[in-house]
Protein backbone atom coordinates (compact mmCIF):
# COMPACT_ATOMS: atom_id res chain seq x y z
CA UNK A 1 0.00 0.00 0.00
CA UNK A 2 2.42 2.23 1.10
CA UNK A 3 4.52 1.75 -2.52
CA UNK A 4 1.33 2.60 -4.11
CA UNK A 5 1.13 5.60 -2.23
CA UNK A 6 4.83 6.44 -3.09
CA UNK A 7 4.25 5.91 -6.86
CA UNK A 8 0.95 7.74 -6.81
CA UNK A 9 2.91 11.01 -5.40
CA UNK A 10 5.98 10.92 -7.61
CA UNK A 11 3.59 10.74 -10.75
CA UNK A 12 1.47 13.96 -9.29
CA UNK A 13 5.08 15.35 -8.82
CA UNK A 14 6.35 14.77 -11.99
CA UNK A 15 3.33 15.97 -13.95
CA UNK A 16 3.32 19.40 -11.55
CA UNK A 17 7.29 19.75 -12.82
CA UNK A 18 5.89 19.71 -16.89
CA UNK A 19 3.57 22.55 -15.49
CA UNK A 20 4.01 26.09 -16.87
CA UNK A 21 2.89 29.32 -16.35
CA UNK A 22 1.49 30.87 -19.74
CA UNK A 23 2.46 34.31 -20.34
CA UNK A 24 0.01 34.42 -23.71
CA UNK A 25 -2.41 33.57 -20.83
CA UNK A 26 -1.52 35.75 -18.84
CA UNK A 27 -1.44 38.61 -21.01
CA UNK A 28 -5.38 38.14 -21.53
CA UNK A 29 -5.58 37.70 -18.02
CA UNK A 30 -3.98 41.06 -17.53
CA UNK A 31 -6.21 42.87 -20.50
CA UNK A 32 -9.45 41.38 -18.84
CA UNK A 33 -8.76 42.05 -15.01
CA UNK A 34 -6.22 45.16 -14.85
CA UNK A 35 -6.13 47.33 -17.85
CA UNK A 36 -8.58 49.80 -16.61
CA UNK A 37 -7.19 50.99 -13.80
CA UNK A 38 -3.05 50.03 -14.55
CA UNK A 39 -3.38 50.75 -18.56
CA UNK A 40 -2.86 48.12 -21.50
CA UNK A 41 0.94 49.52 -21.40
CA UNK A 42 1.46 48.90 -17.59
CA UNK A 43 2.03 52.20 -16.79
CA UNK A 44 -0.35 52.91 -14.36
CA UNK A 45 -1.91 56.48 -13.28
CA UNK A 46 0.11 58.71 -11.26
CA UNK A 47 -0.73 59.36 -7.85
CA UNK A 48 -3.93 56.86 -8.31
CA UNK A 49 -2.72 53.38 -9.65
CA UNK A 50 1.04 52.19 -9.74
CA UNK A 51 3.14 51.41 -12.88
CA UNK A 52 3.56 47.71 -12.83
CA UNK A 53 5.96 48.27 -15.27
CA UNK A 54 9.26 47.11 -13.57
CA UNK A 55 6.28 45.69 -10.65
CA UNK A 56 9.20 42.45 -10.21
CA UNK A 57 11.79 44.32 -9.42
CA UNK A 58 9.90 45.84 -6.38
CA UNK A 59 8.10 42.79 -5.52
CA UNK A 60 8.90 39.14 -5.05
CA UNK A 61 6.54 36.98 -7.13
CA UNK A 62 4.74 35.69 -3.85
CA UNK A 63 4.32 39.19 -2.86
CA UNK A 64 2.58 39.83 -6.76
CA UNK A 65 0.25 36.96 -6.53
CA UNK A 66 -0.63 37.87 -2.81
CA UNK A 67 -1.69 41.47 -3.58
CA UNK A 68 -3.64 40.09 -6.82
CA UNK A 69 -5.36 37.94 -4.68
CA UNK A 70 -5.66 39.54 -1.45
CA UNK A 71 -6.02 43.53 -3.40
CA UNK A 72 -4.79 46.73 -1.06
CA UNK A 73 -5.23 49.98 -1.02
CA UNK A 74 -7.51 51.34 -3.74
CA UNK A 75 -6.61 47.61 -5.46
CA UNK A 76 -9.47 45.35 -4.97
CA UNK A 77 -9.18 41.25 -4.51
CA UNK A 78 -9.52 39.03 -7.22
CA UNK A 79 -9.89 36.43 -5.28
CA UNK A 80 -12.68 35.00 -8.17
CA UNK A 81 -9.32 34.06 -9.90
CA UNK A 82 -7.87 30.45 -9.91
CA UNK A 83 -4.14 30.12 -8.44
CA UNK A 84 -3.20 29.21 -11.81
CA UNK A 85 -4.60 32.62 -13.61
CA UNK A 86 -3.10 34.20 -11.12
CA UNK A 87 0.38 32.80 -11.54
CA UNK A 88 0.00 33.02 -15.54
CA UNK A 89 -0.74 37.14 -14.82
CA UNK A 90 2.46 37.24 -12.65
CA UNK A 91 4.51 35.63 -15.21
CA UNK A 92 3.11 38.86 -17.61
CA UNK A 93 4.15 41.11 -15.39
CA UNK A 94 7.56 39.63 -15.03
CA UNK A 95 8.56 39.96 -18.70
Amino acid sequence: MLKLAVMACGATLASSAWCKDDPAAGAKLYTANCTACHGADRAGMPGAFPALTDVSKRLQPAQIKDKIRKGGGLMPPFAQLSQQEIDDITSFLAK
